[in-house]
């Protein structure tokens, strides 16, 4: 990589040297240094914060068709230096290259676009009036209501490493269409394409102070972040524990909270489910940023009826499955961000053998390559049960477990619903009546019946310790917004 100069951070509309140095992101593929990554101090993210906080009044008052202009330029700019930006993504992130493209880069783009409309939508919707009689309150009268949504104001955008494009766009293009401003504290894992998308935003010609990017290994970088008085919200995403150590800081002063936390997605699987179209989903859990997203099915319910060869059929599908450079052409499971989150993940895959579980397919570490890299074998863990550990904990890493059921849809909803996740979860039944009825009592922010898809203008957002709040599509647009009631008498 080209990328070894060494970044600075964006605050103000300034591209600002780091008061703490530069620290080294490390290609998860083979430990080459991608770029050097700026260490912001606590007094620059303060900094940075108050920043947003002069920008927001200007710019929150600003035309929403100026708005969208600007969105629109940035995903031009994200357009013309796709090939390169999504060369930085996959380097970082250790992404293969059609994901670093089409999921990384190709999302960011697209929700620019999306939330470049959604500065277009309207914000005021009148009520019906309201005849009041007269009384100790006044006069006989009729009383119009007008909701009006409002931004919320300084909004911090705190992302996680799995996908350093899809998210913060996820997060940035609708605060900014609501007429937000913004302070980004990029993973710091792979914050490099964050500060690329700063630089699309720049040459958009976004105002000085609307967008802010401050990023650092330091624990304080990211307590800074969310503890200024300057900001009004916190968007995260992440695990679960710090979603919670957030929110507890939050309430201290009532900032607005968007979480979306960790999952253990259940993949309901019934003896009537197209056996094929269920590995083909379950198996995403392996390729999909080798298991690093909170939406996986990772945890397989399956009718002990169709247990044995829906078993064979996820092993028949794990052995064509390429571990390998992402760089390379056929590679289908790339590293995992780290050797921390490596030895993270094997560990689980020793603790599931402890616990009494048998390792079908997996559980040796790949060597690739020269042996560098942060490779974790594919692996399925079957004959569980739902008090293991494995089983009922977060892996994020490309790891299955399977649990067998005897009963209805009744077990079935048991097991599934026995978490203290509620992200997504998955419904396969050639029976659609059944799926339905069994999709509804899921309690997860989504369910997918007989598809891993998502439909991008769907509500998006956990139950249970998965999260709180709601975006993508409009909703993204509500939950970076305050709604405010204006009445008058007529």
């Amino acid at each position: 990589m080209s990328g070894e100069r060494a970044q600075r951070l964006y605050i103000g509309g300034e591209w600002t040297e780091p008061a703490g140095g530069h620290y080294e992101v490390v290609n998860p593929a083979d430990e080459s240094v991608v770029g050097l990554a700026p260490e912001a101090s606590r007094a620059q993210v303060e900094e940075a914060a108050r920043a947003a906080a002069e920008a927001f009044g200007p710019w929150s008052r600003t035309r929403p068709e100026e708005r969208a202009a600007i969105l629109d330029r940035a995903a031009d700019v994200i357009q013309r230096e796709f090939e390169p930006w999504a060369e930085l993504a996959r380097a970082e992130t250790g992404a293969p290259t059609g994901i670093a493209r089409g999921m990384q880069v190709g999302v960011g783009v697209s929700r620019f676009r999306r939330y470049a409309k959604g500065a277009l939508e309207p914000v005021e919707r009148g009520l019906p009036p309201q005849v009041t009689e007269a009384g100790p309150m006044g006069a006989a009268s009729v009383l119009g209501a007008l909701e009006v949504r409002q931004p919320v104001g300084v909004v911090t955008c705190i992302t996680s490493y799995n996908n350093p494009w899809a998210n913060p766009a996820g997060k940035v293009a609708p605060a900014l269409a609501m007429g937000n401003t913004v302070v980004v504290k990029p993973a710091p894992q792979d914050p490099l394409s964050v500060f690329r998308m700063a630089e699309a935003l720049a040459e958009a010609g976004i105002p000085p102070g609307v967008v802010n990017v401050v990023s650092g290994q330091a624990v304080e970088v990211g307590e800074a972040a969310v503890d200024s008085p300057y900001v009004d919200m916190v968007s995260f995403t992440g695990s679960t524990g710090v979603g919670q150590r957030i929110a507890e800081v939050c309430g201290r002063s009532m900032k607005r909270q968007l979480m979306e936390l960790g999952g253990k997605g259940a993949a309901v699987v019934f003896e009537d489910a197209d056996l094929d179209a269920a590995v083909m989903g379950i198996g995403t859990t392996f390729s999909f940023y080798s298991g690093q997203i909170c939406t996986a099915p990772t945890r397989v319910i399956v009718h002990r009826s169709v247990y044995a060869e829906l078993v064979e059929k996820l092993t028949g599908y794990l052995a064509f499955m390429k571990v390998g450079d992402p760089a390379v052409r056929g590679t289908v499971v790339g590293p995992v961000i780290s050797a921390a989150h490596r030895d993270r993940v094997e560990s689980y895959v020793e603790l599931g053998r402890k616990e009494g579980a048998r390792i079908a397919f997996g559980g040796e570490r790949p060597v690739v390559g020269e042996g560098r890299g942060f490779y974790v074998a594919p692996t399925l863990l079957v004959d569980c049960t739902s008090d293991m550990r494995v089983v009922r904990e977060e892996v994020f890493g490309p790891v299955v477990v399977v649990v067998p059921f005897d009963g209805g849809e009744d077990e079935a909803v048991a097991l599934a619903n026995d978490s203290d996740y509620g992200l997504i979860s998955y419904v396969w039944s050639g029976d659609a009546a059944r799926a339905f009825r069994v999709a509804r009592r899921l309690r997860a922010g989504g369910v997918g019946v007989n598809t891993i898809g998502r439909n991008m203008e769907a509500p998006f957002g956990g139950f249970k310790r998965s999260g709180v709040g709601r975006d993508v599509g409009s909703y993204a647009l509500h939950a970076y917004s305050e709604v405010q009631s204006i009445v008058w008498a007529g």
